[in-house]
């Protein structure tokens, strides 16, 4: 319980109507979570406004309402506080009635197209097996030491995080790893929230439905590295032709990672096969279970982020090298007749050609690989054809499918990746609406020792049609499907 007029403070106010000496028991902008004693925050929301929603909110006992706009019928005995801008005010007001949870942790912000999940996992890994107590708020999940929680978010919203990083408080945690997403930079849901440090591991094309230019989304990036407080460090790959710009207007300290270019912290690969990576750290040689150069990248990040945060070096590339990957992301399975399945998130065209670039140089002449993909309805268009061709461009055999197609028509969907295969890999290429059935030929088509990859869907546990989640789990199925044809 606070008082309203403590977590008003440095909120800016426009207008008040009534006390702000009243008791407030919870915070919502959701209108169906009200309840007695409750501030509700009106926001104007992507897909409804919650101005909409006061009277009713009243109705169920909310004590005092915040807004942009004062609605037009205002009720004895309940404070109405006016702002410029709610979702501004949601931020300030989530720290404020959680007391600040971030500012009493290490807490590491990862950033950047690709790798968000790994590094932000496998550091929480990490910091685990080091012997500390740990938080960590990922696309996959969000945990409190052993205590798992799902996530629906990559990035929750300010009020779900600083509620989040209070419970990760209140279990002792001294370190929390979370992913940023470009949306929660813009969307506020990081505002107020202190970061000891912030990592960008790359940027690649994404998320253009929402920030409509390529611009947009570096800006939107580069905005967390610019708000990073002068005690923390700015943590970038040197190599991605965006990495220094994220270090432009920070006030923290800079450190560069880099495979390739002069940089703080260097890694070279000495050897890239399925079983794992040969790494040289800083002069170090370590072998790790991860597989391709871009997990390289992250475990230079990940090594880097950890003796930034005072670790002994030699700690940190013992329990690193012990590290599993993570689920979804380049999980390797392989069948009793030597065909290999690799199940990865891979929905980006960057992250496919990664993912591609690597099960090239690790097959073996006679290995063909079979790649099945697919991309999301409701998300940017323009990388639909780039992505079938980059499949086609270092594939032998690519089957076109549904991903998640949320609203669209998922045979729409696949019309337009299939404008981006040319004529001569028209041969090479198929197109089977139902993904369950588009693995199912995968696996039919495949021969010993052969490579069929699973790409976009990676840790997902359903798929999104018409605003359903089904339960579908790409490595269940490769499973089934390779031990059906097995029998």
């Amino acid at each position: 319980m606070k008082k309203l007029k403590d977590i008003l403070y440095k909120v800016a106010l426009v207008e008040v109507e009534g006390s702000t000496d009243v008791a407030i028991m919870s915070v919502q902008f959701d209108s169906r979570k009200v309840s007695e004693g409750t501030l509700f925050i009106a926001i104007k929301g992507l897909q409804t406004d919650g101005h909409k929603y006061i009277a009713q909110t009243v109705e169920k006992g909310a004590i005092a309402v915040l807004c942009e706009e004062m609605p037009e019928k205002r009720l004895d005995g309940i404070t109405y506080v006016r702002v410029k801008d709610s979702s501004a005010a949601l931020a300030i007001i989530a720290a404020n009635f959680y007391d600040h949870p971030s500012a009493k942790l290490k807490l590491i912000g990862i950033t950047g197209t690709n790798g968000k999940t790994t590094t932000a996992t496998l550091l929480f890994n990490l910091f685990r097996g080091l012997g500390h107590k740990v938080g960590l708020l990922s696309t996959v999940r969000n945990m409190i030491n052993d205590q798992q929680f799902s996530a629906a978010y990559t990035t929750p919203d300010s009020l779900e995080l600083n509620r989040l990083l209070n419970e990760i408080v209140e279990a002792d945690c001294t370190h929390c790893f979370m992913e940023v997403s470009s949306h929660s930079i813009v969307q506020n849901r990081i505002a107020e929230i202190t970061f000891a440090g912030g990592v960008f591991t790359n940027i690649t094309h994404d998320h253009l439905d929402f920030h409509k230019t390529f611009d947009n989304y570096i800006k939107a990036k580069k905005k967390f590295f610019d708000e990073l407080p002068s005690a923390a460090f700015a943590l970038v790959n040197r190599d991605d032709s965006h990495g220094m710009v994220m270090l432009q207007n920070t006030k923290a300290k800079k450190k560069t990672f880099a495979l390739k270019n002069s940089a703080d912290f260097k890694c070279k690969v000495i050897e890239n096969t399925l079983q794992g990576l040969v790494l040289n750290i800083d002069g170090r040689e370590l072998w790790t279970k991860l597989i391709g150069a871009f997990n390289a990248y992250n475990l230079l990040g990940i090594y880097a982020t950890a003796v930034l945060l005072g670790e002994e070096k030699e700690e940190v590339l013992k329990v690193l090298s012990a590290l599993n990957p993570v689920e979804g992301r380049f999980q390797y399975a392989k069948s009793p007749n030597g065909t290999i399945g690799i199940v990865d998130y891979a929905h980006t065209p960057d992250a496919l050609e990664n993912v591609l670039s690597t099960l090239t140089e690790v097959r073996t002449p006679n290995e063909k690989i079979i790649t099945v993909v697919g991309c999301g309805g409701d998300r940017d268009k323009t990388k639909r054809p780039i992505m079938a061709s980059i499949a086609c461009g270092k594939s032998d055999k690519v089957i076109l499918t549904s991903d998640n197609p949320r609203s669209e028509e998922p045979a729409e969907i696949i019309h337009e990746m299939e404008k981006g295969v040319d004529v001569l890999s028209k041969r090479k290429t198929i197109s089977i609406v139902d993904r369950r059935e588009a693995i199912k030929a995968a696996c039919q088509m495949a021969q010993k020792g052969d490579i069929i990859l699973l790409a976009g869907k990676g840790h997902e546990k359903y798929q999104e049609i018409k605003g359903v989640k089904h339960p579908f789990d790409d490595m269940e199925i490769l499973f089934e499907t390779l031990n059906l044809f097995q029998s």
